[in-house]
C-alpha cells in the first residue's frame, strides 16, 4: 500500500533539495520547515545516517480551506515531502499522498482539496 508518490533525481543532494524547494514553491508551497535528519541524528545519537532531508510543505490557501472543513486537519499538516540519497548515491524525492492523509479523516469535503495538492506535487515532482 503506497502512501507515497516519489520520484528519482539525478543530481547533487543539497542541489536536489534546493530544486525541489523551487518547484514546490512553482506549485503555491512554502516549506514551513526543513529538518536535516543526518544532523540531527549525528547531534543527538552520535550516529551516522544517509543524507535525508524533510521539508514540511504548506500551500496557505489550500490549509485554509481544508481547516474550514475539518478543524482538526491541523494535525496533519503541514504535508513533508523528504529527500534523501540510496546507498548508490541516487536521490529520492517522495510526498506524502494528500489523499491517504486527509483519508483517516473520513470527510468527503477535504477530496477536493487532497486531489489538488496530490496533482500539484506531482506536478512538482516530475519538473525535477
Amino acid at each position: 500500500m503506497a502512501y507515497t508518490t516519489q520520484e528519482r533525481v539525478t543530481g547533487k543532494f543539497d542541489d536536489v533539495v534546493a530544486r525541489t524547494i523551487s518547484a514546490l514553491e512553482d506549485e503555491g508551497f512554502g516549506v514551513l520547515c526543513d529538518i536535516d535528519v543526518q544532523a540531527t541524528f549525528a547531534k543527538k545519537l552520535d550516529k551516522e545516517f544517509r543524507q535525508y532531508r524533510i521539508l514540511g510543505a504548506c500551500n496557505p490557501q489550500l490549509a485554509y480551506q481544508g481547516l474550514e472543513d475539518e478543524i482538526e486537519l491541523g494535525a496533519l499538516l503541514p504535508c513533508n515531502v523528504i529527500v534523501y540519497e540510496e546507498d548508490d548515491g541516487t536521490v529520492v524525492v517522495s510526498a506524502v499522498d494528500p489523499g491517504r492523509l486527509v483519508g483517516i479523516t473520513d470527510n468527503p469535503d477535504l477530496d477536493s482539496i487532497a486531489e489538488d495538492v496530490s496533482e500539484r506535487f506531482e506536478r512538482a515532482l516530475e519538473s525535477l
